[in-house]
C-alpha cells in the first residue's frame, strides 16, 4: 500500500469510526446530571467530534461514590493477585485488538500523526498495562529483625479511590501510567481525561468493562478544571490525586487537597530541560538528530522536550547547522496521512502561546534561524512550524519559561562548570541530557545535573522499567517503575507480642 492508499482508507476510517462523547460511571454511559456538554474539535482541521459530557461537582461525586463502594465491597481490591493479574493481561488483549481505532481516535482528538499514535503512544499503553499486571505480585512486605517476644511486619495496602487527571499531549499513554499501577493495587479510580482529549480515556474505560473489570472500579468522567478537576481534588472522600500537567494546576491542587481531607497529591509538572552537546560528543550527527528531535516531537508538547541545547563554543556552528538541517526535514501535515511525522498542536489557544514565545524571543534579541511561523492555515487546524534561535540569553524568556510547543532555544557554553551552571538555572528540574565520548564526564554529569532523569548520549532513553519524575518545580511523585506501585499503597506496621509456648 502506498502512502496515498494509506491516507485514503485512514480517511474512511476516520468518517467511520464511533467518537465517545459520554461519562463512564458505575459500568455505564451517562449524561451529566445536568445535562451540559461542550464541543470537541479535532485540531487537525477543526472538525467538530461531538459534544461530550462536561462534568460538575454532582456528577464527580456519584463517580466517587461508585468508586468507593466498589472499593469497599471488596469486589476488585479483595480479589487475589492471581485473579487481578488475570484480568489486567485481558484488559491489555482487548486494548491490543482495538489499538487501530484507539490510535485513530487519539490522532483525531490530539492533532499528532497517525503514525505515532499506531507506533508509539498505543503500545505503550498497552505495554504499561502487561507490565502492571506482572508487577503487581512483585510488591513484597516487610519482616523486622527477629525478637523473642515481638514477630513484627509491614505490608502495602490499597489506598482506596484515586482521582487521577491526565493531561492532552499524551492522553492514553498517561492515563495508563496511573489507572495501571493503580487498579494493580488493588485500588479503585475516577478518571478524569483533559477537555481537549477526551475520547480514548473514555473507550479504554469501556474496554475494561469487556475484559472483566468489576463495575465501578474504573469511572471516567470528563470536563473542564474548573468543574470537574477542581471537584475531584476537593473531595472529601478521594484519597490521592495523581495529576500530571501544569505547575499552576499542580499548586491548585495542593491547595485543593489541604482545604479538603489533606488527600496524598502526586505531581508531575513541567520543564525546561536541557541536552547538552560537549566538543567530545561520539557522533555529532545523532546528537543533531536527537537535539532536533527531542523538542520537535510531538509538535513540542512534551514535558521532556529538551527546549534548551546548550553547546560548546568549539563545535557550535558546525552542530547548530546540523540541527538546523534536520529541522529542515520536519514538515508539518495532515495528521491523518501515515507519512506525517509533525501534526497539529492541539488547539488554538496553544498555537497562539508558542506564536507569542516566538514573538517575545524576536523581541529580545535571539536570532531565529528556522521557522516561526503559523502554518497550513487553510486546512483550518494549528500547524507551527519547527522553530529555532540561537543566541538566547540564559535570561531571556526563552530559556526560562516552558512553551510546550516546537520551539528551540540555544545556549553557548565554554566549559563543563558553566554548562552544569546554564543547565541548572530553572525552577524545574524534570529532564537532561549529556553527550560526551568521555566516561568521567558522563558520571560528573548525572551527578551534578539537578534533573530526575538524566540521559547520556541519548534521549528520552528508558522504559517502563524506570521511574519517571522530577525535581523541584517539576514535580514530585514517581510514575513508571515498581516505584510507582508504592505511591498507590499505605505502609502499615503489624506487631504481634509473643507470650511463652
Amino acid at each position: 500500500m502506498n502512502d496515498s492508499e494509506a491516507l485514503v482508507r485512514t480517511l474512511k476510517r476516520a468518517a467511520t469510526v464511533r467518537c465517545p462523547t459520554d461519562a463512564l460511571i458505575e459500568g455505564r454511559s451517562v449524561a451529566a446530571l445536568d445535562g451540559a456538554r461542550f464541543t470537541n474539535s479535532a485540531p487537525g482541521d477543526g472538525r467538530s467530534l461531538g459534544d461530550v459530557v462536561s462534568g460538575s461537582a454532582a456528577d464527580i461525586d456519584r463517580a466517587v461514590v461508585s468508586a468507593r463502594a466498589a472499593f469497599e465491597d471488596g469486589r476488585w481490591r479483595d480479589q487475589t493477585a492471581k485473579a487481578k493479574k488475570a484480568v489486567l493481561h485481558a484488559f491489555a488483549d482487548i486494548l491490543t485488538a482495538h489499538a487501530d481505532e484507539l490510535a485513530l481516535l487519539e490522532s483525531l482528538d490530539t492533532g499528532k500523526p497517525i503514525g505515532d499514535a499506531e507506533a508509539v503512544d498505543i503500545p505503550l499503553a498497552i505495554n504499561t498495562t502487561r507490565y502492571y499486571a506482572e508487577a503487581l505480585d512483585k510488591i513484597y512486605g516487610e519482616v523486622a529483625p527477629p525478637s523473642p517476644t515481638r514477630l513484627s511486619y509491614a505490608v502495602h495496602e490499597p489506598l482506596g479511590v484515586i482521582g487521577a487527571i491526565v493531561p492532552w499531549n499524551f492522553p492514553l499513554h498517561m492515563a495508563m501510567w496511573k489507572v495501571a499501577p493503580a487498579l494493580a493495587m488493588g485500588n479503585s479510580v475516577v478518571l478524569k481525561p483533559a477537555e481537549q482529549s477526551p475520547m480514548t480515556a473514555i473507550r479504554m474505560a469501556e474496554l475494561a468493562l469487556d475484559a472483566g473489570l468489576p463495575t465501578g472500579v474504573l469511572n471516567v468522567v470528563p470536563g473542564t478544571g474548573d468543574a470537574a478537576g477542581q471537584a475531584l481534588a476537593r473531595h472529601m472522600d478521594v484519597d490521592m490525586i495523581a495529576f500530571t500537567g501544569s505547575g499552576q494546576v499542580g499548586r491548585l491542587l495542593m491547595r485543593y487537597s489541604g482545604e479538603s481531607n489533606l488527600k496524598r497529591v502526586s505531581l508531575e509538572l513541567g520543564g525546561k530541560s536541557p541536552q547538552i552537546v560537549f566538543p567530545d560528543c561520539p557522533d555529532l550527527d545523532a546528537a543533531a538528530q536527537a537535539a532536533a528531535w527531542a523538542i520537535f516531537y510531538n509538535q513540542g508538547q512534551v514535558c521532556t522536550a529538551a527546549s534548551r541545547l546548550l553547546v560548546h563554543r568549539d563545535i557550535k556552528s558546525d552542530f547548530v547547522q546540523r540541527v538546523v538541517e534536520v529541522a529542515k526535514t520536519i514538515v508539518p501535515g495532515d495528521p491523518l496521512d501515515p507519512a506525517t511525522r509533525f501534526g497539529a498542536m492541539i488547539s488554538e489557544a496553544q498555537m497562539n502561546v508558542a506564536l507569542g514565545y516566538i514573538a517575545t524571543a524576536e523581541r529580545e534579541g535571539a536570532q531565529r534561524m528556522l521557522g516561526g511561523s503559523r502554518v497550513r492555515q487553510e486546512s483550518g487546524g494549528y500547524y507551527v512550524e519547527p522553530t529555532i534561535f540561537d543566541g538566547v540569553a540564559t535570561t531571556a524568556t526563552l530559556a526560562r519559561e516552558e512553551v510546550f510547543g516546537p520551539v528551540l532555544g540555544i545556549i553557548e557554553f565554554g566549559d563543563d562548570e558553566e554548562a552544569y551552571a546554564i543547565a541548572n538555572d530553572t525552577v524545574y528540574g524534570l529532564a537532561a541530557g549529556v553527550w560526551t565520548a568521555n566516561l568521567n564526564r558522563a558520571h560528573a554529569a548525572a551527578r551534578r545535573l539537578k534533573a530526575g532523569l538524566v540521559w547520556v548520549n541519548g534521549w528520552d532513553a528508558c522504559d517502563i522499567t524506570m521511574p519517571f519524575g522530577g525535581f523541584k518545580q517539576s514535580g514530585f511523585g514517581r510514575d513508571r517503575s515498581l516505584h510507582a506501585l508504592a505511591k498507590y499503597a499505605d505502609l502499615k506496621a503489624v506487631s504481634f507480642t509473643l507470650g511463652a509456648a
